[in-house]
């Protein structure tokens, strides 16, 4: 079955840039596919995941946090539909991956702030992954990762559940 990479912190800001469509090329041998700018690819060939992740820092010039997901998991995760009780109109759904899994889990849901003013509400935990709902509220914009990062005491990446169906179209058709 197919891996996904989640690249940390890359091409955001003007830092840790990389065109993705060049590494995608340079890792052509993996039958590699690149999701979007923010750092995410779906590797379709047979490799460890070990030496997947050589494979991409031995290709960029700063050193990612590289976070690899058997693409099994994630087609599992949509599968479950996790935000089908949880939609609001005025929210954008997320995924965290975690780079482990945090000793102890915050108390769910967790709404930052608190209140009714919340800007993130962390929903779910599902193995590496934090699922959050996300809306615009205030002068300061809260990002879901900063969230899962502070409160879970683990380094993450966070990607928008588009980015997660996308992938999961792309699994679908490499199975």
């Amino acid at each position: 079955m197919a891996q996904v990479v989640f690249l940390r912190g890359v091409n955001v800001g003007g830092h840790r840039k990389f065109q993705p469509s060049v590494l995608v090329k340079e890792l052509a041998h993996l039958d590699a596919v690149n999701v979007g700018a923010a750092g995410t690819f779906v590797i379709r060939a047979a490799i460890t995941p070990a030496k997947l992740r050589d494979e991409f820092l031995k290709r960029l010039p700063f050193d990612p946090e590289v976070m690899i997901c058997r693409g099994r998991e994630l087609l599992d995760l949509a599968a479950e539909e996790p935000f089908a009780n949880a939609e609001h109109p005025e929210t954008k759904r997320y995924m965290t991956v975690m780079a482990k899994r945090p000793k102890v889990l915050p108390e769910l849901p967790l709404l930052k702030p608190d209140g009714d003013d919340w800007q993130v509400q962390v929903i779910r935990v599902i193995g590496p992954f934090a699922l959050s709902l996300h809306r615009r509220m205030g002068k300061r914009l809260i990002y879901p990762n900063e969230i899962v990062e502070k409160h879970f005491g683990v380094a993450a990446t966070t990607r928008n559940w588009n980015t997660v169906e996308a992938i999961c179209t792309i699994l679908d058709g490499s199975a």
